[in-house]
């Protein structure tokens, strides 16, 4: 994977440290992203969440399900333009993409205590710092695993949309624990793949918008791992 490669298979030293040291600037920089934008995303649903006059406009009327659905088209934006935005247009995108999604989980500040939503955090966060760890360290090739889950992941999507109409408490037990695990595996998955793509050799231009797109696949992976995780360890307001 490093370049330089000498005539007889090897790298030399010098082009091992440069390379090592470029990856680790650029796993940072897809860090930095997603840690920024969670903290946009943060910000936004806190002062809505917690601000009536923001929040009841919006949750008791139709601009709810605006709210609710404005993440997804962000999401195909994303996927139907990733190859031809510039990445200063990738960047401004997922800023918007993150105070959007503020807005959507404003509402956890309406259903669960404070308290709550901090132990959760801080148990997501755990979750995807070891097995965001794992991927990168792994010498393993997950790459049929990313299949799989992939796999599982439609599979979640359908079930949530098949229990908005029946409200079925199991069902949604199973989709939370299923979920979970997709989004965990996804996160393991998705930090190699990122790992793997900075040794392509792109240039400067497609090295950041890799690491926007790279931090936008996190970021989703942890946001979905938080919602889930409110479902067992949530303490609703009385």
């Amino acid at each position: 994977m490093y370049p330089n490669q000498n005539r007889f298979g090897g790298y030399s030293q010098a082009s091992a440290a440069a390379f090592d040291e470029g990856l680790r600037k650029h796993m940072l920089r897809v860090f930095n992203y997603m840690g920024l934008g969670l903290v946009v995303t943060g910000l936004v649903a806190f002062i809505v969440g917690t601000t009536p006059a923001l929040y009841v406009p919006i949750f008791s009327s139709p601009l709810k399900w605006v709210v609710m659905l404005a993440p997804l088209a962000f999401v195909f934006f994303f996927s139907f333009k990733m190859q031809t935005m510039s990445a200063s247009s990738a960047q401004m995108t997922f800023w918007a993409f993150c105070a959007v999604m503020g807005l959507s989980l404003a509402s956890v500040f309406l259903v669960f205590t404070g308290a709550s939503i901090a132990r959760t955090f801080f148990i997501a966060a755990t979750m995807f710092g070891a097995t965001s760890l794992y991927g990168y360290t792994t010498k393993r090739d997950l790459t049929k695993m990313g299949s799989f889950l992939m796999m599982g992941l439609i599979g979640v999507m359908i079930a949530s949309i098949v229990n908005i109409f029946l409200g079925s408490s199991a069902l949604q037990f199973a989709v939370s624990v299923l979920g979970i695990v997709v989004f965990v595996g996804l996160t393991a998955w998705d930090t190699q793949n990122i790992k793997e793509q900075y040794a392509e050799n792109f240039d400067q231009e497609s090295q950041q918008k890799i690491a926007v797109f790279g931090a936008l696949s996190l970021y989703l992976n942890f946001v979905n791992i938080f919602q889930l995780l409110l479902n067992f360890t949530g303490q609703r307001e009385e």
